[in-house]
């Protein structure tokens, strides 16, 4: 059966030159039983803020934009949207750009003189297959089972990736680590399907509150990490928001206990010598200190 039979594809196509996109929309409207709805971003900063609202199933993209260009502009693109198929669109058969994309993660790499209907269909529907199949394999070693969010390796493996991204854009990151209090006395008093739930809550919560494009994780038992690239806002005001919606949370909740959150954070300002692992410990300590700091205030 068609794998495009059952419904619309959503193309985003990444390309400055008016006249070489739209010969490339021509083709893709043209492809045989195949309904697409295609949006054009002339910048990678336009292709990002469109991915941010989803509902994208492929990007077909050219490496050198106004504001980006070669390997920077296909890794920012594939951190920002990790589980969207990305098909790079070369000047010619040997471009090394694009062949270092496909090593690093892009589906296809198409010449542009052989772009055609068929091309891009084929390559269209083997990319979005390959993508599927690598996406249910990773997901095995780096998702945790019972959040959905990453798992320790998934969230070293993802924020080694955003680090040096941030590194070669000249941009900062901050890191946020959160632990739930009392944990153990609700597994005890209440049950581990209650334990359970008062996970998952928290894990719902930290999706509400930071964007797509960070990275969450469950990183053990009762502790998740949140390392989200620089968004004009301060670590302190990003713990402050964590709070501020666990408290929403137990206003509007109606589960049999109340969530409590302790918060860390730590900062990231570019240096390269920092590694990911830095910036957990400072998080760890910093939550530590909230956690203390709470304590003292309930033996007072």
């Amino acid at each position: 059966m068609d794998a495009f039979a059952h419904r619309p594809l959503s193309i985003l196509l990444v390309s400055a030159e008016p006249a070489r996109s739209d010969q490339v929309v021509g083709h893709l409207t043209a492809m045989r039983n195949t309904e697409v709805y295609v949006h054009v971003s002339g910048t990678l900063a336009d292709a990002l803020e469109r991915l941010s609202r989803g509902d994208v199933d492929v990007i077909v993209m050219e490496l050198d934009l106004p504001d980006s260009d070669g390997l920077t502009t296909f890794e920012r693109t594939i951190a920002f949207a990790p589980k969207v198929p990305v098909l790079v669109i070369s000047e010619r058969e040997e471009d090394e750009m694009a062949i270092r994309a496909v090593q690093g993660g892009a589906q296809d790499c198409i010449p542009f003189r052989e772009l055609s209907p068929s091309v891009l269909r084929r390559a269209i529907r083997h990319g979005m297959e390959r993508q599927r199949l690598m996406g249910a394999l990773r997901s095995l070693a780096l998702i945790d089972d019972l959040t959905g969010l990453y798992n320790r390796r998934g969230f070293a493996d993802l924020g080694e990736q955003l680090l040096k991204l941030a590194r070669r854009a000249g941009r900062g990151a901050a890191l946020v680590y959160v632990n739930l209090d009392r944990f153990r006395t609700i597994n005890d008093t209440l049950g581990h399907h209650m334990g359970d739930r008062a996970l998952v809550r928290v894990a719902d919560i930290l999706r509400m509150t930071f964007r797509r494009s960070d990275v969450l994780a469950r990183m053990a038992g009762d502790e998740f990490a949140v390392l989200a690239p620089e968004s004009g806002e301060g670590v302190e005001d990003l713990a402050s928001r964590v709070r501020g919606a666990v408290q929403e949370h137990n206003r509007i909740s109606r589960d049999p206990f109340q969530l409590s959150v302790s918060v860390g954070v730590a900062t990231y300002d570019g240096d390269g010598r920092v590694r990911l692992e830095d910036l957990l410990a400072e998080a760890d300590r910093s939550m530590y200190e909230d956690k203390s700091g709470k304590r003292k205030m309930v033996a007072q």
